[in-house]
């Protein structure tokens, strides 16, 4: 085995093991509100809720056409054109999503291959962290915490690894194995807490 395949192993391995920040969803909630206020608010908080709601990396919810909001075998899902690795992926969303989604598109008159979201990185940011600031949440923000969020609100849902790797696009297991770890240390610590000692 090649040293520089030990290297990039052990990398993947300290990942797999460390943890990652969060919102939770009533935290999202609260920034969503936020994100309303304004002259371009159902648009800033619909990017927030889709980049929460669908785990999309930023670059891939800036990408997202009208076209690629669809259903496949009855499951409303998003086509992810060329995402990172330059890979395809189908990506669910819930139902609620889907219909706002294609209401925003239809209200704003988009053509199939228009982009929903019509601004760039910079600026998806901004919105991230107005929003959160607004909200008064004692966390920092910023638009990849919110793909975070999603992969630990579905993985307390599902328990599933494999299903959520999927769902990110993660080449391998290590990657997805950061929420588990996370989720696993907060256990513990509440478990330890619970540990009574005679004064």
């Amino acid at each position: 085995m090649s040293n520089n395949l030990v290297i990039a192993r052990a990398g993947s391995l300290t990942k797999a093991g460390s943890t990652v920040p969060y919102l939770t969803q009533d935290e999202i909630s609260l920034i969503c509100q936020k994100a309303q206020e304004g002259r371009n608010g159902k648009r800033n908080s619909l990017l927030i809720l889709t980049l929460f709601q669908t785990g999309l990396r930023v670059s891939e919810a800036l990408s997202l056409i009208p076209g690629n909001v669809t259903n496949y075998n009855g499951i409303p899902v998003v086509y992810v054109r060329k995402g990172k690795g330059g890979k395809d992926r189908k990506v669910s969303l819930p139902e609620s999503l889907f219909h706002r989604l294609k209401s925003f598109a239809f209200d704003k008159k988009l053509e199939a291959k228009d982009r929903i979201f019509d601004i760039n990185r910079k600026m998806a940011w901004l919105i991230v962290k107005t929003a959160t600031r607004k909200a008064g949440i004692g966390k920092d923000a910023w638009p990849h915490i919110l793909r975070h969020s999603d992969a630990i609100y579905r993985l307390k849902a599902t328990g599933n690894p494999r299903a959520l790797q999927h769902h990110l696009g993660h080449s391998t297991l290590f990657m997805t194995m950061r929420y588990l770890s996370t989720l696993q240390e907060e256990e513990s610590l509440k478990i330890e807490s619970g540990v009574k000692f005679d004064e």
